[in-house]
C-alpha cells in the first residue's frame, strides 16, 4: 500500500492583513483565530491522522525557516523545502513532488495552503482520506471542492460535470472548467447552479502523476527538478536548487497542470471550509454580537456600531462608537482603521 506524504505551502506573505500579517510575521505564522495556535499549527493538527509526523514536508522561503522550526520543532530539517526565490506555486509544488519520488516513488501526495479554517475536522479528514484512496488507483489529479454559500468574489470557482460520478467514488466528479475569481454578478450566477464550486486549493495525487503531468505540461520546470535527482538528501542540495530553481517559470499550478490535465476530478465538500485571506473572511469565521460586530481583545466595547471587526489584543480597553462596517486593527504599535469594502487598498499605503 503507498504511503502518505502531506507538503504544506507556508511561504507568502500575506500583506492583505496588515499590520497583524507582516513581511517578517506573515499570516500563517499568526494565531489569526485567537485560538492560542497559528494558521500554519492548525494545518498541521488537520493532517496529524493522514500520515505519521515524518511524512509532513513545508515550503517555505529561507526568511521563514526559523518560524516554522519553533512552531512546529517536530519538523526534520531537510523536510522544511527552503525556496530561494517566490515562483509561485508550481514550481514548488514540482520541488516537493521529485523530492519525495526519490525516497518513496509511489507515494501519495496531498498539497495545501498553511492559512485555511476548517470547521469540521473530522469531515476534512474523511475527504481527505477518501481522496488519497482514490487517487492510489489511478492516474487522476483530484482537487478538493467547496459548496459555495454566497456569491463570493474571492474565490476562483469549478465547475464540475454531475452527470459523470466515478464508477469507484460516487462522490467524485469530472471537472469540466476553473473560472477566474469572478465579477460579483457572474459569481451571482454560479452560485444558483448546483454543479459550481469554490476552488480550496488542495490538490492530491500520486507522486508519479504529478510527475508525469509537469513532464508533459510544463517540461522547463520539470527538467529543473529532474537535474536535481542526484543531490536530494545530499550536503549539496540546497546549493543546486538555489542555482536552478530560479530558472523556473512564475507560475501557478492551476494555470501550469490543472487547466490542461485531462484526468482531473474534484470532490464537493462541505467542512466549514474558509481561505482566511482578508479581514472580511476572518470576520466570518468569528462570534458575533447581535449587531454582526467581532472582536478579538481582552476588553471591547461596541456602542451603536454594526458590522464591525476589532482586532486590538495588545490594548487593554477599547471603545468602538458609532461605526459601521469598519475594520480596526492594531499589532506591534501600528494601527489600521478603514471600511471593510476597502480593505483591498491596504498594501497601496505600505509601500
Amino acid at each position: 500500500m503507498a504511503s502518505n506524504h502531506v507538503v504544506i505551502m507556508a511561504g507568502g506573505v500575506g500583506s492583505r492583513f496588515w499590520p497583524m500579517s507582516t513581511s517578517d510575521m506573515p499570516k500563517q505564522f499568526v494565531d489569526v483565530l485567537g485560538c492560542g495556535k497559528s494558521m500554519l499549527q492548525l494545518t498541521f493538527e488537520r493532517f496529524k491522522d493522514i500520515c505519521p509526523e515524518n511524512n509532513f514536508w513545508v515550503l517555505t522561503s529561507e526568511k521563514y525557516v526559523p518560524l516554522v522550526k519553533e512552531q512546529l520543532p517536530m519538523l526534520a530539517d531537510d523536510h522544511i523545502l527552503r525556496e530561494p526565490c517566490r515562483r509561485s506555486t508550481a514550481p514548488c509544488i514540482a520541488y516537493a513532488a521529485w523530492k519525495i519520488k526519490k525516497i518513496d516513488p509511489n507515494a501519495n501526495m496531498v498539497v495545501a495552503p498553511s492559512d485555511h479554517f476548517v470547521a469540521d475536522v473530522d469531515e476534512f479528514r474523511r475527504v481527505i482520506k477518501s481522496s488519497l484512496e482514490f487517487v492510489a488507483d489511478s492516474d487522476a489529479i483530484m482537487t478538493i471542492g467547496i459548496r459555495p454559500t454566497r456569491p463570493d468574489t474571492g474565490y476562483g470557482y469549478i465547475e464540475a460535470v454531475l452527470g459523470s460520478a466515478s464508477l469507484s467514488n460516487k462522490e467524485v466528479f469530472r471537472v469540466d472548467s476553473f473560472k477566474e475569481k469572478p465579477s460579483l454578478d457572474v459569481a451571482s450566477v454560479y452560485i444558483t447552479k448546483k454543479n459550481f464550486y469554490w476552488n480550496s486549493g488542495i490538490f492530491i495525487w500520486n507522486v508519479s502523476t504529478i510527475v508525469n503531468a509537469f513532464r508533459v505540461y510544463q517540461s522547463p520546470i520539470a527538467s529543473v527538478f529532474e537535474s536535481l535527482m542526484p543531490y536530494y538528501g545530499t550536503p549539496e542540495e540546497q546549493e543546486y536548487v538555489n542555482e536552478r530553481f530560479p530558472e523556473c517559470r512564475n507560475i501557478s499550478v492551476d494555470y501550469a497542470i490543472m487547466e490542461r490535465a485531462d484526468e482531473i476530478f474534484v470532490f464537493p465538500a462541505e467542512f466549514g471550509w474558509s481561505d482566511i485571506g482578508t479581514w472580511h473572511s476572518l470576520a466570518n469565521n468569528l462570534q458575533k454580537d447581535i449587531n454582526s460586530n467581532a472582536a478579538l481583545g481582552s476588553d471591547v466595547r461596541f456602542a451603536e456600531s454594526h458590522n464591525c471587526l476589532v482586532d486590538t489584543r495588545g490594548i487593554k480597553k477599547v471603545v468602538v462608537i458609532g461605526m459601521d462596517n469598519c475594520v480596526i486593527a492594531e499589532n506591534n504599535g501600528s494601527l489600521l482603521v478603514c471600511k471593510i469594502s476597502e480593505e483591498n487598498r491596504i498594501q497601496d499605503f505600505l509601500d
